[in-house]
């Protein structure tokens, strides 16, 4: 089973590269997409339908927006957090599907903007719901993929030049250990586990003169698996050539190979 996280950074923008993506080799069994930025009445479910794709959403006007398309129609699908403070960004960065014993998270953790920013508190906060819904819902010993944007780089090997973004929302210390936290609940890197090497990165910034071709890049799209789905994995990959196409999105999709 493959399984592929991707913030496409707009659905309808994206489509062309989707197709690509669904259409090839290789195509993910499940797929999570972020920064759809499409309410849901406008959620081209028709277009996954043609692929052989089942897909649950929440979005909204313009910004965030999270999604999981399947070739199975999951069993059971929540949205936000259901600790009676979600808000409707809540609901849109958020959304989990059951198939069977195994269950897929997909998230949109929030940017935080600067460190002195209200949103970088809300992106802290975000983690720690999430620890507390995990907590709530799961446990280490079942088997949970939790993945999207996540929008932290944990180590100095996730970026290019780390000395030069200790302070970013991205890459602080304090960011790193609020997902730390989230991943000491029982999680395991299955990207890294397969991927140790530098230069392996999943965001390159349009704001970085030529940064895909120069490999200026980001690892903070990851595949966080529990233990038992951990042990069941047998690659993981970001797929590079995505974000070679004509008007490709910012990140490119990360893959992980299930046994399952």
């Amino acid at each position: 089973m493959r399984i592929a996280t991707f913030n496409v950074n707009s659905l309808k923008a994206r489509l062309p590269i989707v197709e690509r993506f669904l259409s090839g080799a290789g195509a993910p069994d499940i797929l999570c997409l972020q920064e759809t930025k499409c309410q849901d009445a406008y959620f081209p479910v028709d277009f996954f339908e043609g692929l052989g794709y089942r897909c649950v959403y929440s979005g909204m006007k313009s910004y965030n927006g999270v999604a999981v398309v399947s070739r199975a129609t999951p069993d059971r699908v929540s949205r936000g957090f259901g600790d009676g403070m979600d808000t409707e960004s809540d609901r849109a960065r958020l959304i989990i599907a059951d198939f069977g014993d195994l269950s897929v998270a997909c998230s949109y953790v929030p940017q935080g903007k600067s460190m002195d920013s209200p949103d970088f508190q809300y992106k802290l906060r975000f983690f720690d719901r999430l620890r507390s819904l995990f907590e709530a819902r799961f446990k280490p010993s079942g088997k949970l993929l939790w993945t999207g944007d996540i929008n932290v780089a944990r180590e100095d090997i996730d970026v290019t030049h780390p000395n030069n973004k200790r302070d970013h929302v991205c890459f602080c210390q304090e960011a790193k250990d609020a997902l730390e936290r989230v991943i000491s609940w029982g999680f395991v890197d299955v990207f890294r586990h397969h991927r140790p090497n530098p230069g392996e990165f999943s965001f390159w910034d349009y704001r970085v003169k030529d940064a895909f071709e120069r490999n200026i890049g980001w690892r903070i799209d990851h595949l966080l698996a529990t233990r038992p789905l951990s042990d069941a994995s047998e690659d993981a990959y970001a797929v590079r050539d995505l974000r070679a196409l004509e008007r490709p999105s910012d990140h490119t999709a990360v893959v992980g190979v299930f046994g399952l």
